[in-house]
C-alpha cells in the first residue's frame, strides 16, 4: 500500500497485492465509497494467483480531501498515474458502477493509447449517460439527481445509511436478508471520504456522456447489470453499452440489485474470473 502524487498534487491511495510478475486486475470502486469496496474480489483474485490494485478515488477513501478535479476527465488520469507507477501493463480493469465510467474514460484516453490494457469490465455502470436529455430521452431526470445533493448537503451521514439500507443492496425488496455489517461498511466508506468530492461526483456520474469512451474501448469488454439494479437502470445503461462497444459482451443477472458484487460474490467472482481467463 503507498501513495502516488499526481500533476497536480493529488495523493492516491493504493493497494497492490500479489505476484509483481502476475496478470494485474485493476479494480475501480463506485460513489462515495473507496477501494475497501472490492475487498472480496481482491482477495479471490489475490487466491487464484493475480495481482491485485485498487485506489481510492481523488477525494474518496485515503485520498487527498482536494477541492477540485472531481470529474471523469481527472478520475481517468488520476487511475493512469497508478498504472504508470507501479508499471502496469497487460492489464484488466474492472470498474463498478461511477469506477465503471471511471474505467471506460480510462481505457479509451490513457490505457489503450499506452498499450497498458488488456481487457475490461463494467459492473452496474453508469456509462452511457444517466441524466435525462433531449438526445437521452430515456434518461433519470435531472430533479433526481438534484435531490441527491440536496440530501447530502442537509445530511450526509443519514444519506449514506439510508443509500445501502434501501435500493443500493437491494435491502428495500420483500423477503430480501439484510446484513447490517453491509450497511456499516458502506456508511464508513462513504464517510471517510470528502463531502465536496462527493457532491461534485454527482454530476460527473450522472452528466458526462460517455458514448464516445464506450466506442473507443476496443478492447474485449464484459458489461455486467443486475436486471434489478435500482440506483442505475439497466436499459439506460448496460443494454446502450453493450451495443456502443467494438467487443461488447452482455450478462445480466435477473433479481440482482446494484451493489451485486457485495451480496452475491460468489456468483459475480466466477464470472469474472472466467472473462479474465478466456
Amino acid at each position: 500500500m503507498g501513495y502516488v502524487t499526481t500533476a497536480d498534487g493529488t495523493d492516491i491511495f493504493y493497494k497492490d497485492w500479489g505476484p509483481k510478475d502476475a496478470q494485474p486486475v485493476v479494480f475501480h470502486h463506485g460513489w462515495p465509497l473507496s477501494s475497501d469496496d472490492w475487498d472480496a474480489q481482491m482477495l479471490f483474485f489475490l487466491a487464484n494467483g493475480y495481482r491485485v490494485v485498487a485506489h481510492d478515488r481523488r477525494g474518496h477513501g485515503r485520498s487527498s480531501q482536494v477541492s477540485e478535479g472531481h470529474d471523469m476527465d481527472h478520475y481517468a488520469a488520476d487511475a493512469f498515474a497508478v498504472a504508470e507507477a507501479l508499471d502496469l501493463r497487460n492489464a484488466v480493469h474492472i470498474g463498478h458502477s461511477t469506477g465503471g465510467g471511471e474505467v471506460a474514460r480510462y481505457v479509451a484516453q490513457h490505457g489503450i493509447p499506452a498499450g497498458r490494457v488488456a481487457k475490461a469490465v463494467l459492473v452496474s455502470a453508469v456509462p452511457p449517460l444517466m441524466v435525462k436529455t433531449a438526445a437521452n430521452p430515456e434518461g433519470t431526470p435531472i430533479e433526481v439527481f438534484d435531490g441527491f445533493r440536496a440530501a447530502l448537503a442537509a445530511n450526509r451521514a443519514q444519506f449514506f445509511r439510508d443509500v445501502p439500507a434501501g435500493p443500493f443492496y437491494g435491502f428495500n425488496r420483500e423477503g430480501a436478508t439484510v446484513y447490517e455489517g453491509v450497511i456499516q461498511n458502506w456508511w464508513r466508506q462513504g464517510m471517510t471520504g470528502g463531502a465536496k468530492a462527493h457532491l461534485d461526483g454527482i454530476k460527473a456520474f450522472s452528466e458526462t456522456d460517455q458514448s464516445g469512451d464506450l466506442r473507443a474501448m476496443t478492447v474485449p469488454t464484459l458489461v455486467l447489470h443486475g436486471e434489478d439494479d435500482q440506483i442505475v437502470p439497466i436499459a439506460d445503461s448496460a443494454l446502450k453499452s453493450v451495443e456502443l462497444l467494438p467487443q461488447g459482451t452482455l450478462k445480466t443477472y435477473p433479481g440482482y440489485p446494484h451493489g451485486m458484487l457485495t451480496v452475491h460474490a460468489d456468483v459475480l467472482n466466477a464470472d469474472l474470473l472466467a472473462f479474465v481467463q478466456s
